[in-house]
């Protein structure tokens, strides 16, 4: 660097700091200084002087001499031009090569900045050594952060893969609701025409018996009114004629008539069509739909559990499902939650299992984990039975084996959450299994294990049998 650049920069070096002016503020005495660097010499000063010439200043706050800020900003820049990072760089202040490093002002320095009272008793190393010991640092120090950035990516894309799924389930959700509307709609439509076609029989009935009532009738009219012109035609005879015919005339005058029936019975019985036609409908609509004490949550299904469209029945398919892994799914085994949980009342449910060799029943806390390994006993928060290699366990700690004389198609669960029990029966003639007897300080769900699928050797479903409906239908006094 050139001297005259060096007198330049000598001449915009605050006399405190000896650094180039940043904000430089000046003095009635013409001294310029950092505005940081007045202020904090005056705090330690009872009195505002000049550090220079100590001449008193009547200003708290001198001036900012812009055009002393604008060379100076201008000289650094220029400086920072001709010597770029990576090259060899100057001292700012003595244009001396920079070869030190500052350990506790973590600053780079000349020989120079290290013999000033600013940086003599300081500890300095090497600009070489120090940038090693840094970038090492700085290295140590990202690597936890690139874990995080890749933690990030990952749960950016589990977030993708959610929201695209969800899409997905949307679209089939809505695909079945058509469905099954379409059913009931198509029930109603052929209930509406039914009941109009009854409507149209009762219509055509009654018709017909009007019809030939009608016709009687004329005839009737047709008979008396023939009666009367013949009658008449006697009376107007000349006097022998009519009374040699008289006794005739008398006899046909006096044919007895019977009055004509009213018609009962001949309008259309409303009563009978209409009269709660909405709650026969309803009714009779019960023989067609279902009612399933437990629906099935898919969200909490493990991967290789395939559900039929109605969530009432679960099978081990031994195939992956494309399925994101959100924190209700289960992760380590077959395992499924039924959609609603319970805290009180009494619930009761029965699960066909068929001929399935291997499967587990009951009832779980809503806290368990759901990923890993789980504890299958009431410490875990499971009370469950199970089928498996030919026994039946009561999944107690330990084990509790049970005896039965035949091998249950269907399996009836009972949970009374206000008595702690939950109870297992043989759903053909409700004969009791196992009951546990425990305390619930949470909700529970209905738990759900179609077992292992090995090589097709279990391939049965788990079928959630629909409840009876029983519709009451009594007088309301």
């Amino acid at each position: 660097m050139s001297t005259q650049s060096c007198l330049l920069e000598e001449e915009l070096s605050c006399p405190v700091c000896f650094e180039i002016f940043k904000d430089p503020v000046v003095l009635k005495c013409s001294h310029s200084f950092c505005k940081t660097c007045l202020q904090q010499f005056w705090k330690k000063k009872p009195a505002r002087e000049c550090p220079v010439c100590r001449r008193r200043s009547s200003l708290n706050n001198p001036p900012i001499s812009l055009a002393l800020k604008h060379v100076s900003e201008s000289f650094v820049k220029d400086k920072s031009e001709k010597h770029p990072g990576g090259s060899e760089s100057l001292c700012a202040l003595h244009c001396e090569k920079v070869k030190l490093f500052c350990l506790e002002d973590e600053e780079v320095l000349c020989f120079v900045c290290h013999a000033s009272k600013k940086h003599n008793t300081h500890k300095v190393c090497p600009v070489e050594e120090a940038a090693l010991d840094y970038k090492e640092e700085l290295r140590t120090a990202l690597d936890p952060l690139k874990s995080k950035l890749a933690r990030l990516y990952e749960i950016k894309q589990e977030c993708d893969d959610t929201a695209q799924y969800t899409k997905i389930q949307a679209h089939q959700t809505v695909k079945q609701i058509k469905k099954d509307f379409e059913k009931l709609h198509q029930f109603l439509r052929d209930e509406e025409a039914a009941r109009i076609a009854a409507l149209r029989e009762e219509e055509e009935k009654k018709s017909e018996m009007m019809k030939r009532k009608i016709q009687n009738i004329t005839r009737e009219i047709l008979s008396v009114s023939n009666t009367i012109i013949a009658v008449d035609n006697d009376i107007r005879t000349n006097d022998i004629v009519f009374l040699q015919n008289f006794k005739k005339t008398k006899s046909r005058a006096q044919c007895p008539l019977q009055d004509p029936e009213g018609v009962s019975g001949a309008l259309i019985d409303v009563a009978k069509h209409l009269g709660s036609l909405k709650y026969r409908v309803w009714e009779k609509m019960l023989g067609i739909v279902q009612y399933n004490p437990v629906i099935l949550d898919p969200n909490t299904a493990y991967a290789w559990l395939t559900l039929t469209a109605d969530l009432t029945s679960v099978k081990n398919s031994g195939e992956i499902q494309a399925v994101p892994d959100n924190p209700e799914r289960f992760d380590h085994f077959v395992f499924i939650l039924g959609s609603e949980g319970f805290t009180t009342g009494r619930h009761f449910w029965e699960v066909e299992v068929g001929d399935k060799v291997d499967w587990v029943l009951g009832i779980a806390n809503e806290s368990i984990s759901r990923k890993g390994k789980i504890s299958g006993s009431p410490d875990g928060g499971f009370w469950t039975i199970s089928f498996c290699s030919g026994d039946y366990i009561a999944m107690t700690i330990p084990r509790t084996r049970l005896t039965l004389k035949r091998k249950p198609q269907k399996i009836g669960v009972q949970l009374d959450c206000d008595r702690g029990e939950v109870s297992f029966f043989d759903s053909n003639d409700m004969k009791p299994l196992y009951t546990f007897n425990d305390k619930f300080t949470e909700r529970v769900f209905p738990f759900f294990c179609p077992g292992v699928n090995l090589n097709g050797n279990n391939p049965g479903p788990l079928k959630i049998c629909p409840a009876k409906v029983v519709v009451w239908n009594s007088a309301i006094w």
